[in-house]
């Protein structure tokens, strides 16, 4: 960032907003971070800290740690997830009866069963945004028919984190995605293999984008006769090791985009598909934590006498570029949460019951009890205890602070982690409720859970570019009101849902059938209108921080939906003290996640990003003063690359 040549001049900036980020790029939602964390701490005038302006390397020279690696034997996890998955109905969701059958325990406690229906056959996509009859672009044709060209095939690149400017240091920046959709039709590339796009659709009808079947699919529809939303036939012995399949069906690599400067992609967004977060799953043995590596599909350490029950998640700063400062604690904090979701719903969908506890003032010993070398480096972690036993909490010491040498070169990092190691909670362990909401419509996109994961991406760039593409179009009301009911979803515990219910959701629209162009606020699930304004989504691309450029692809004036959440930090600290900031950016990652899966069943791309410029961008959606952006994200029709996608799932 370039130094201001002036001091500040006091509280009243003449910008309208409490805090004041002086120079020429003041509205850098990187640099503001801390600053509006001061204010909502009780600092009327925060000043911006002295490392805001110290010069570090562009992102693209970071060179990440080596991934920890576990001690121990390497057990690997079980393989055929994938066919599981592809004969799990989307959006159906073991119930109660379900579960039971399927791993022998209940559904997670407090968890309602999703009453909606399945992927019943013929029905149209839950916010398709294609005509009946017209062919899927990305996805299968007329029955015997290639591929229509123009699908959502699309690597991400992780917008703030992972896209740059043509020049300078990082624009505000957030988290990326990873993810890609299906390649168009036509001969696959020499290594690749079948996604399982080619299958038969409902009976009667044209074939649909499907997940891999399995090999001795009979029946008319080309499923297996299956007999509970599980996906199992009769006769099918439950499947074994269900934590482990939760496990991948959260973390499991998805495939590799050789088009995309950012490898590999999993189900989930992360800036540059760095995936800071990592799981460690309690072993039970004299290794007490194993270290579960998704690109090894293994977990590392010595197993105990019984399975692990016990699941920690826990980011890594120094994952993350050195160029976004203080905000590398903010991306970790939104992937805890949106980690937290897709976990949730790999549990549920092997009906693993688990409870949740988030950091307490005993959580330093669990991150010194997993091994780590430099503790300092990893954020406070939310523990998960599977099944009805709870562990006791493992022996250890507290980790020490940010080493004085580390610190002088980083003290960026040094404040984060300071913060970071003051949001505690004191709340007891709290049961994982659904992640899915009730009563979806079938998705003739993603008929499969399969297929849904497989389909979530960010938007997609040809030739290596960075940034997203996409096409104008309009999409159905089903687009929007399922992505707002997959919004609605509160995550788990009392602590989370009051920093959820404190998120405002704003949506800016245009092309979508039964509501008007404009800013639109999120209530009860339901768009309400706020100002029509057909010229707001090219304001929002105006002032984004990576707009187009000869490296760079910009697809926000032509995306149906745009959608923020944002927060007045004064009264998070009201409710939860200093544990509410972290709570806020836990919770958006967990409704942001919800909606790029919803994306993913609408035939459309989400992308997380946090590089709009926010005084402009406070304007354009009517927000409060005092009010920030916490994240957002571009839900956008994708533009098809004709680039491959290697399939890596097991």
């Amino acid at each position: 960032m370039t130094a201001p040549t002036a001091p500040r001049s006091g509280a009243a900036t003449g910008r309208g907003c409490p805090v004041d980020l002086p120079g020429p790029e003041g509205d850098n939602s990187i640099a503001r971070e801390p600053l509006w964390y001061a204010y909502g701490a009780g600092d009327d005038q925060p000043a911006p800290p002295d490392w805001t302006w110290m010069p570090e390397p562009p992102p693209d020279d970071h060179v990440p740690p080596p991934p920890p690696r576990g001690r121990g034997a390497r057990t690997t996890l079980p393989l055929g997830t994938l066919d599981l998955l592809a004969r799990m109905p989307f959006p159906r969701v073991p119930g109660p009866t379900d579960s039971d059958s399927l791993s022998g325990g209940p559904r997670p406690a407090g968890a309602a069963a999703p009453a909606g229906p399945g992927a019943a056959e013929g029905a149209s996509a839950a916010g398709d945004p294609w005509p009946a009859g017209a062919p899927v672009p990305g996805g299968p044709g007329p029955a015997g028919g290639l591929s229509a060209p123009g699908g959502p095939g699309a690597p991400e690149r992780a917008s703030a984190a992972g896209d740059r400017s043509a020049s300078g240091p990082p624009a505000s920046g957030g988290p990326g995605a990873a993810g890609g959709l299906s390649a168009p039709g036509g001969p696959r590339p020499a290594g690749t293999r079948a996604t399982g796009r080619e299958g038969p659709g409902p009976a009667g009808g044209a074939p649909v984008a499907g997940g891999a079947r399995s090999a001795n699919d009979t029946s008319p529809s080309g499923g297996s006769p299956l007999t509970d939303p599980a996906g199992r036939s009769v006769g099918d012995p439950p499947p074994a090791d269900p934590l482990g399949r939760a496990l991948v069906t959260a973390f499991g690599p998805q495939r590799r985009e050789p088009e995309n400067p950012y490898n590999d992609h999993r189900s989930y967004a992360s800036p540059r598909c760095l995936f800071p977060v990592h799981a460690f799953v309690d072993g039970g043995g004299e290794d007490p934590w194993r270290l579960l590596e998704p690109d090894r599909h293994a977990l590392t350490g010595a197993p105990g006498p019984g399975p692990g029950r016990r699941i920690a998640l826990t980011g890594r700063y120094t994952a993350i570029p050195s160029a976004y400062k203080w905000f590398r604690g903010s991306l970790v904090a939104i992937e805890l949460g949106i980690v937290l979701r897709a976990l949730s719903i790999g549990l549920e969908l092997f009906g693993q019951p688990a409870r949740l506890r988030l950091p307490d003032p005993g959580a330093h010993a669990v991150l010194d009890g997993i091994g780590l070398d430099r503790t300092w480096e990893w954020s406070l972690p939310f523990v998960l205890d599977v099944g009805d036993q709870q562990p006791a909490a493992p022996a250890g010491t507290a980790p020490g602070p940010v080493p004085p040498d580390v610190a002088r070169h980083d003290p960026a990092l040094a404040d984060l982690v300071r913060v970071n190691r003051s949001q505690t909670y004191s709340g007891d362990a709290v049961p994982l409720t659904t992640a899915v909401p009730a009563g979806l419509p079938a998705s003739r996109r993603t008929p499969d859970w399969a297929e849904l994961l497989w389909q979530r991406h960010s938007g997609r760039m040809p030739r290596a570019l960075h940034g997203m593409t996409g096409r104008r179009r309009r999409v159905p009301a089903e687009a929007l009101d399922t992505a707002l009911r997959w919004l609605a979803v509160p995550p788990p515990g009392p602590e989370l849902a009051a920093a959820f219910d404190a998120v405002r959701i704003t949506v800016v629209t245009q092309g979508v059938d039964g509501h008007e162009d404009g800013v639109h606020r999120a209530e009860a699930a339901t768009a309400r209108l706020f100002r029509r304004d057909a010229e707001a989504p090219a304001l929002l691309e105006d002032h984004y921080g990576y707009g187009v450029s000869p490296v760079n692809g910009c697809g926000i004036r032509n995306a149906p939906m745009t959608v923020f959440l944002s927060v007045r930090p004064r009264e998070l600290f009201a409710r939860l003290g200093p544990a509410g900031w972290g709570a806020a950016q836990h919770a958006c990652g967990w409704a942001v996640h919800g909606l790029c899966l919803s994306a993913a069943a609408s035939g459309l791309f989400a992308r997380p990003v946090r590089a709009f410029k926010e005084i402009p961008v406070q304007r354009v959606l009517g927000l409060e003063e005092d009010e920030t952006i916490v994240l957002s994200a571009v839900v956008g029709v994708p533009q098809d690359t004709g680039g491959p996608l290697l399939d890596l799932r097991l």
